[in-house]
């Protein structure tokens, strides 16, 4: 039995900060991580940091304009062997970073819960069984693979992580799934040249933002080419990689079929808490329907020494949410307690399509529902000198006031540097700050945050 004083599983961002902190009080620590090419977490693997060199790839790929497909290709497979290149440094200057230090020892292999205080690791070599007082559990999420016929073991089927490996640039791609996944490759794929068809389920499309947002998104994703079925579920698909794919789907409103032929099929049909493997039960640790651990504001299970941070405990799956647990950590650890989970809300995101789309808190129609008194404020992106400068004219700019307090309740950008923007907004919000201090800031001209100008007035 091997002793310490924590284990974490899983090399995430909120796990490996943790494990760093812990350290440096001279807390001896076990980080297990199932896999080598996962050192670092999801995000420099394959979330965040190579889908946006990816995205930036892309938005060069579009502004060359490349004569033929074979050249659209060429500067896509080296876009790929760029993002490789890149994730290979970030994940082994990640491991050094932990296996370096002496109060840290790094396991890879697949770790399960024995006992409450008692975690078993499958290594390539060997089976361990750690102890530790307290244990964290970091193992993030995994792709959701719905039960459609002729999916698995289809070597022409793509998660939004095996995608990223496929070093040729597909001429025809399906996207199953119009969510924002399935949205940022939508536009990643189209940019470098591929023909983009997004299936969506739905009626309509991103149901959670307002219908004048969902409505600029898909008329600039059409305008790059992309194309969009609704009521489209899925039913087969056949094929392979090498001899291209057929993708049948049923029309829910019409009952009608159709085939579509295909190159490379992408599921994007969502993520769900990786705790399969886990054997949680063991430990006294209960998770929800749909397999996310359940915990408190203060990031506890319901076996109290044993915490969860990150996606696997479902909601918001973000990096900077990761981060945030292990604050809310730390603090339980060695601060008065006082962060909590409620102290981050409203939650801000921003999803990489081009132009990028970023919200905080609540849209219009939602305000409306809960019949709040508001006032609504929109911008066409044509109407701001700096997009005009930058020749990216598609989009909108939407806020919500609340009309007694002029507090600003929700916004929600899509325009170039949005991703950057939402931040000062965010900052506004949080800090309760009103609507007449983002109108009357002075902000750099030409710039796209003087637009927040117009958008307060």
């Amino acid at each position: 039995m091997n002793q310490y004083d924590a284990i974490i599983i899983g090399f995430g961002k909120g796990g490996k900060t943790l494990a760093v902190e812990l350290a440096k009080r001279g807390w001896s620590v076990a980080v297990i991580e199932k896999s080598n090419k996962m050192y670092g977490g999801t995000c420099i693997n394959v979330g965040c940091i190579p889908t946006k060199m990816l995205v930036h790839q892309a938005k060069t790929a579009q502004i060359k304009a490349f004569a033929t497909f074979n050249e659209k290709t060429e500067f896509y497979r080296r876009a790929i062997a760029l993002k490789d290149e890149v994730t290979a440094t970030l994940r082994a200057k990640n491991y050094s970073n932990l296996a370096d230090n002496p109060n840290i020892t790094v396991i890879t292999g697949e770790g399960s819960f024995v006992s409450e205080n008692t975690v078993e690791v499958k290594t390539a070599a060997e089976t361990l069984l750690l102890q530790a007082e307290h244990i964290f559990i970091n193992t993030g999420a995994e792709t959701v693979v719905p039960p459609i016929e002729g999916v698995q073991g289809n070597s022409g089927v793509y998660t939004s992580e095996s995608m990223m490996q496929l070093a040729a640039l597909p001429r025809r791609l399906v996207i199953v799934g119009g969510g924002y996944i399935g949205l940022e490759f939508a536009s990643m794929y189209a940019s470098f040249g591929s023909q983009v068809t997004v299936l969506e389920t739905a009626p309509m499309l991103i149901s959670r933002e307002d219908r004048d947002i969902a409505a600029a998104v898909q008329h600039t994703l059409e305008q790059k080419g992309v194309t969009f079925i609704m009521n489209a579920r899925v039913q087969s698909v056949y094929g392979s990689a090498e001899k291209g794919e057929k993708v049948t789907c049923l029309d829910s409103q019409t009952s009608e079929i159709a085939t579509i032929e295909a190159d490379a099929v992408l599921l994007a049909t969502g993520r769900k808490p990786a705790t399969a493997s886990l054997k949680l039960e063991n430990a006294g640790v209960k998770t929800d329907e749909r397999g996310a651990i359940v915990v408190d504001k203060f990031l506890r299970t319901t076996n109290p020494n044993i915490r969860a941070l990150g996606d696997v405990k479902g909601g918001a799956q973000f990096t900077y949410i990761s981060l945030d647990d292990y604050r809310i950590v730390r603090d339980n650890l060695f601060g008065n307690g006082s962060h909590t989970t409620d102290d981050r809300n409203p939650v801000l995101y921003s999803v990489f399509i081009d132009p990028p789309l970023s919200r905080i808190g609540i849209g219009e129609e939602e305000a409306r529902r809960n019949g709040l008194d508001v006032r609504i404020k929109t911008i066409p992106v044509a109407a701001i000198p700096r997009a005009k400068t930058l020749v990216e004219t598609n989009g909108l700019l939407k806020a919500v006031i609340d009309k007694q307090t002029e507090q600003i309740l929700g916004c929600t950008l899509f325009c170039p540097d949005s991703s950057e923007i939402i931040n000062t907004v965010a900052l506004a919000i949080k800090t309760r700050l009103p609507a007449s201090a983002l109108r009357d800031f002075v902000f750099t001209h030409p710039s796209m945050s003087e637009a927040l100008n117009d958008l307060f007035g």
